[in-house]
């Protein structure tokens, strides 16, 4: 398991690092993990560092001290490095160690032909950061060449830390230097976009007793969480999972439930939805009948909800439920053991704000819909986001654009109902199925929904592999 962890926590714990290890040294760390990387860049960029023209973006704050120690550096491996001081004030110990270097220093954007620069090391903003870029930060930035590789000191300037969201103009970086741990920024839209690649400097800092932290599930987590097959299996251990999903007008929708459920590997499917010849000409294996279910799937493909004597079978039972798309109009609030799993339009309606506030700030509503309605949230997305009603909070990192395509949700629904039905919780069920299902829209070998559902069992099998 990886983790994320918010700007408090993080400032806290690495000011009781450093008043235990010499002045400096945390900057100094940092600063070595900028140059290692920029070093790196440059070899495979332009071929060589002795020479590279190189410009940092030096703020007021420590991101501005880390970039001009890494400037530093370069500059002795022989870079032509030129710090560019945006603010009144700069590091004091980082513009020494800069002028020891002969790096070029000026405070004046029109001395600097950004056209002709091969590296730019963005250092004016850091986790205190907010609200977007200033009139002169903001005003630098647009001087970039489109063509000039951007490495962020830690996140890109503009970005706040704790919700990836920007208030203005903000830098978007092809790599990003992250120090010491992933902040939330990295992983949650426009931050996470913004950010590029995320290359860790280990600063040497025990994060690891830090309760208020985001979840970023690996392949290992997956693998420990998916069931197990033993002799004594029956279809029973396995899971049965109550769908009621499609209609007339969306009869597929109850078809891609169904795949995704059974390409994860559910021991039986109960359907009783409206679209029954859809779905068992697709699946002859689906029951089309009442009796034992172990969680319940409802919603996808549904137009008349109000009145569905389903739907309100599955809500009135203690069952696992998983509500999605048409149901969520009925979702009752407080419900034990219910995870809804909206994208940025429904959960808009749900808390009546607008959908492109959501779309900004897709951690903070998700978050805020978990607590008004006392239910596990999982908000589709660019990054999928997984909170539950006590805090609890996971990120998908598998997600691709591949997946943004008519029916991917229903999928998910249906992985995550039978991971949920074969006895997993509803969170981890909603991170691994969010797993998987990523990972089946980057292996698939087509482009639809019905690919993603037929790619799960491959998906899984890359798992259980190792």
């Amino acid at each position: 398991m990886r983790y994320a962890y918010f700007a408090d926590d993080i400032r806290s714990i690495e000011s009781r690092a450093q008043a235990e290890l010499p002045q400096g040294t945390l900057m100094q760390r940092a600063a070595t993990g900028v140059a290692t990387l920029a070093i790196r860049l440059l070899q495979q960029g332009v071929g060589h560092v002795f020479g590279a023209k190189v410009v940092l973006l030096v703020g007021s704050g420590d991101n501005g001290g880390d970039a001009l120690y890494a400037g530093a550096l370069l500059a002795e491996r022989g870079a032509n490095v030129t710090a560019l001081l945006i603010g009144r004030e700069a590091h004091v110990g980082g513009l020494a160690a800069c002028r020891d270097a002969q790096v070029f220093i000026t405070g004046t954007p029109s001395e600097i032909d950004f056209e002709e620069i091969d590296l730019v090391i963005d250092g004016i903003l850091g986790i205190g950061g907010s609200g977007g870029l200033r009139p002169d930060a903001a005003q630098v930035v647009s001087l970039l060449s489109k063509d000039s590789l951007v490495l962020s000191v830690d996140l890109p300037s503009g970005i706040d830390s704790d919700s990836g969201q920007t208030q203005g103009a903000h830098v978007s970086a092809d790599i990003t230097a992250v120090c010491g741990v992933l902040k939330p920024a990295h992983l949650v839209d426009p931050g996470a976009s913004a950010s590029g690649v995320c290359e860790l400097i280990d600063l040497g800092i025990d994060f690891s007793k830090t309760s208020s932290k985001i979840e970023v599930w690996q392949s290992s987590d997956v693998q420990t969480s998916l069931p197990k097959l033993g002799h004594g299996s029956d279809k029973y251990r396995r899971g049965v999972l109550g769908v009621v999903a499609g209609s007339s007008q969306y009869p597929g929708a109850g078809a891609l439930v169904c795949g995704g459920a059974l390409a994860t590997g559910i021991g039986m499917l109960r359907y009783l939805g409206k679209a029954s010849e859809t779905v068992i000409g697709e699946h002859p294996e689906v029951v089309r009948a009442q009796g034992r279910v172990q969680a319940w799937v409802v919603g996808p493909g549904l137009i008349d909800v109000i009145d569905d004597e389903y739907i309100a079978m599955a809500i009135e039972s203690v069952e696992p439920l998983i509500v999605d798309a048409g149901a969520l109009r009925v979702l009752p609030k407080e419900r034990p053991n219910t995870l809804i799993t909206p994208h940025a339009g429904e959960l808009a309606a749900l808390l009546e704000v607008d959908r492109v506030d959501v779309e900004k700030r897709s951690l903070h509503f998700a978050k805020i819909a978990a607590d008004v309605f006392g239910v596990n949230v999982l908000l589709k997305g660019s990054t999928t986001l997984i909170v539950s009603p006590t805090g609890r909070i996971a990120a998908n990192p598998t997600g691709t654009s591949r997946l943004a395509t008519a029916g991917s949700g229903d999928v998910l629904a249906g992985v995550i109902g039978a991971l949920a039905a074969s006895g997993l919780d509803l969170f981890s069920a909603a991170a691994a199925g969010a797993w998987l299902h990523g990972l089946a829209g980057r292996v698939m070998p087509g482009s639809g929904a019905s690919d993603i559902a037929g790619a799960i069992s491959t998906a899984i099998n890359k798992v259980m592999a190792g």
